[in-house]
């Protein structure tokens, strides 16, 4: 646009070349020489040369408004990113990018391992779920209405009244009666269940609020506690490739009855005390017991006439004293440098 006006026509030349240089272009409509247009307008003297000139004033102010707003509109042209492509697609020639292959989880590679093991000593591994109900979290296991034992287990509880669980326990129910008519036929129940639970904790070294646990269930004839100790034994031993003493101590479980804590003998110092069993020389590992008769009563077996046991643990705590890891976070940290020490 021309300006008859030389003074204002002086100071747009000067604008536009600011509006060309000026990252934020906006600045333009603050610029001094803007200014000093309205300060002179304002010494005028009423006429037609101050009408004429607040006129040509006003017209340069909407030209830069009008730039300003072409410029914030003009959408910029970029050329979509597929992130999928083995090769940068923004460089001038395509050129592929270093790829490294990625490498299974250090919980997963443990995992297959422990089934592995299981596999051998003639179990069937059953996966559990990540949302239940309050029947298969509390109530198929001997857990009354109300009562405190339920106060142990801080859960968290969608709007719809679904429990994320806190135990893999919850499929406990679901394979004793899906095994009952193969006891009837002289078949036992051997089943392992792997998943992974959720628990309103403290976090720090030690506890997750999310992890993996394994439950194990057995139920036949004639099953007494020997065979629970000697089964975990036989698979501690395996897993940990060495021999190992174990004990366990009377505790408390709504579905279990006799309830133990079991523990194993240290396998970094053999009983000798390290910072890993706090010098003790034995590490508490998980929670077992027989089953009560209330828990097979409900999934419709005689305890009169079957008998097993069961017990549940953390994966990420095998694991943990596998390989002497000290904090339990670093399993879900996503920690490039701790999950390649595992590929």
């Amino acid at each position: 646009m021309r300006y008859q006006n030389d003074e204002v026509s002086a100071a747009a030349a000067a604008l536009k070349k600011l509006f060309d240089r000026a990252e934020d272009k906006r600045s333009v409509l603050r610029a001094p020489e803007l200014a000093a247009l309205y300060d002179r307008l304002k010494v005028l003297p009423a006429g037609k040369a101050r009408a004429e000139f607040g006129k040509e004033v006003n017209a340069l102010k909407s030209e830069l408004d009008q730039m300003v707003r072409e410029h914030s509109s003009a959408s910029v042209v970029r050329k979509p990113i597929d992130v999928t492509a083995p090769f940068d697609v923004n460089a001038p020639e395509p050129k592929l990018l270093p790829l490294s292959s990625g490498s299974k989880h250090p919980l997963m590679k443990e995992l297959d391992n422990i089934l592995e093991i299981f596999g051998r000593m003639g179990f069937t591994a059953i996966e559990s779920r990540q949302l239940d109900d309050d029947y298969h979290m509390f109530s198929s296991l001997n857990f009354p209405k109300d009562h405190p034992a339920r106060d142990d287990y801080d859960t968290f509880v969608t709007n719809e009244g679904l429990i994320a669980p806190a135990h893999t326990s919850t499929m406990q129910n679901r394979v004793l009666k899906a095994g009952k008519s193969g006891l009837e036929k002289g078949e036992g129940i051997r089943v392992i269940i792997p998943g992974r639970v959720f628990r309103n904790e403290d976090l720090d070294a030690r506890h997750e609020h999310t992890f993996y646990q394994l439950e194990g269930v057995y139920v036949d004839k004639g099953i007494h506690a020997g065979h629970l100790i000697a089964t975990l034994q036989a698979f501690l031993e395996e897993y940990y490739g060495q021999a190992l003493e174990v004990k366990t101590q009377p505790f408390y479980f709504p579905f279990t009855e006799p309830s133990f804590e079991f523990a194993l003998s240290c396998p970094f110092c053999q009983k000798k005390g390290c910072q890993v069993c706090s010098y003790s020389g034995w590490i508490e590992l998980l929670g077992c017991g027989m089953i009560h008769p209330n828990v097979l009563r409900e999934a419709g077996i005689d305890p009169d006439v079957y008998t097993g046991f069961a017990w549940g643990g953390g994966i990420d705590r095998l694991t943990m004293m596998k390989y002497g890891i000290e904090d339990v976070r670093y399993f879900h940290s996503g920690n490039l440098t701790f999950l390649r020490q595992f590929s």
